[in-house]
């Protein structure tokens, strides 16, 4: 350890970049902490303020789509680069931090509308509450992330809502096909404050980082009309801390139903599962996305109902409780819903074999269809080119994501779909007949020619190729973990 220089180990300039010496020192500290299981890690307060760490976090904050957007001080991003005052900017965060003074300021509430005309609460931090929420995370990731199980795949780098996807498909081809479909009841709300700061403390013994945690978790929202209230649970949804914290709270979950795969466990290798089955036991596997999960079994009925009564009784020590509703018990016959894909246990055509196979959800479809109903309106002035352009970047988003499921069909309806949408339109618009709407995209040879612009040509999602993701398992590189990453 003597040879690794810390960022904040008073070293002299190097010749290296910020970005080599803030990784250097996250490695350092993930290696400890996957060495040392228990190890509680001090002096990190100063990291927060480092001017690499501060750096490095302004260009994250600067990247984000959020850039624009304000919190409750009306500054933004490119405000500041505009004035050119972002060093400025960034020492001033510095001296607050260090001198103490520094206080997180209430997040700006606003809703974003869900399918089925609910809304969701996001909250939106000043700059400078996100740069230092930034800072604050690549401080704590490499530590908690030696202790997050595999299993765990939202909102961690590397890691894919297709690899929960292909851990389920894994597991259900090995026979894991009864399942506990679970849903948390607003599970960003109601996270116990000092439950998760008893599981931070577990690993951090720096005081001055607890309490920027707690400060985080309680610095309250201000509401549309400009009243303030205060946030005595949960982990507001918008802040760039918050899926950090919300997986060091759920890994207590992660870590309960995966117990009996830890070295010594009773499913812990594959003999061991094995000689289970063979004595009529089961073995039972979770897959978590953020507060999405599912746990498999290859066992019962029974054992799901077990395992759901041992996840209520762990979730209500995190403060939060399972939503009756939307949990359900099924088996993979009946296909279950997860991150946008529908997983069923189903029988090729023909009596073939039976597989698990992976469709695009039906919500997930219906929602693609009215995005492009709302980009492409039945009456309206604006220039094709600009709607093409729109349009594209959402089909190309969406086809990209839903690539690796049996989405041929699909894509060439949304082809469909598209073009009816668009030719509709400019028929409404321009008063065409057919016989127009032929002399437009009809060739000489009488096949159909693309709509285009000039400037644009409309996206086609059959041209997207179809291919199966792989579970990659434990082969997941970590950005902390230079071997596998290599």
């Amino acid at each position: 350890m003597a040879q690794d220089a810390s960022v904040n180990s008073g070293a002299g300039p190097r010749a290296d970049t910020a970005p080599d010496r803030v990784a250097r020192t996250q490695i350092k500290y993930h290696r400890w902490a996957k060495t040392d299981r228990t190890a509680r890690f001090g002096d990190l307060f100063n990291l927060v303020s480092h001017p690499d760490y501060l750096w490095m976090a302004w260009t994250v904050v600067a990247r984000n789509k959020g850039a624009r957007t304000a919190g409750i001080d009306g500054v933004t991003v490119h405000q500041i680069e505009q004035r050119g005052e972002v060093l400025a900017f960034l020492s001033e965060i510095a001296a607050t931090i260090e001198d103490g003074s520094y206080r997180p300021a209430p997040v700006r509430r606003v809703f974003i509308p869900k399918p089925g005309g609910k809304s969701r609460p996001l909250g939106i931090p000043t700059v400078t509450d996100r740069v230092v929420q930034q800072s604050l995370k690549m401080v704590l990731e490499p530590i908690f992330e030696a202790d997050f199980l595999p299993v765990s795949y939202g909102f961690r780098p590397k890691r894919r809502a297709h690899d929960a996807v292909a851990e389920i498909h894994y597991y259900a081809s090995r026979g894991y096909r009864w399942v506990l479909d679970a849903d948390i009841e607003g599970c960003f709300d109601h996270i116990d404050h000092r439950v998760l700061l008893a599981r931070v403390r577990a690993r951090i013994a720096d005081k001055k980082i607890v309490a920027l945690v707690r400060a985080f978790l309680k610095a309250g929202v201000l509401d549309e009309l400009g009243r303030q209230d205060s946030t005595d649970a949960g982990t507001p949804q918008g802040g760039i801390i918050s899926p950090l914290l919300a997986n060091i709270a759920l890994s207590a979950l992660d870590e309960v139903v995966m117990a009996p795969w830890q070295p010594g466990g009773d499913q812990a290798t594959q003999w061991a599962r094995r000689k289970r089955v063979r004595h009529g036991l089961g073995n039972w596997r979770i897959v978590r996305y953020a507060d999405d999960f599912v746990i498999m079994t290859n066992g019962s009925r029974d054992d799901v109902l077990a395992l759901k009564e041992q996840v209520a009784e762990v979730l209500g020590g995190l403060g939060l409780r399972l939503s009756e509703a939307k949990t359900r018990i099924t088996h993979l016959e009946q296909g279950i819903d997860f991150l946008g894909f529908h997983l069923q246990w189903k029988q090729r055509r023909g009596g073939g074999k039976w597989y698990c196979m992976t469709f695009i959800a039906d919500k997930a479809f219906r929602s693609i269809k009215q995005t492009i109903r709302q980009l492409i309106p039945r009456r309206s002035p604006r220039p094709l080119t600009a709607v093409i352009i729109e349009v594209n970047a959402a089909l190309r988003g969406w086809t990209y994501y839903f690539r690796h499921a049996l989405a041929g069909r699909r894509f060439s309806f949304l082809r469909y779909f598209t073009w009816r949408r668009i030719v509709a339109w400019q028929r409404e618009q321009r008063r065409w007949n057919w016989s127009k709407v032929k002399r437009w995209l009809r060739r000489p040879d009488g096949s159909w020619r693309p709509i285009a612009t000039p400037d644009a040509v409309l996206f086609d999602p059959t041209t997207v190729r179809v291919e199966r993701y792989w579970y990659r398992g434990t082969k997941i590189p970590s950005p902390y973990d230079p071997i596998m990453a290599a």
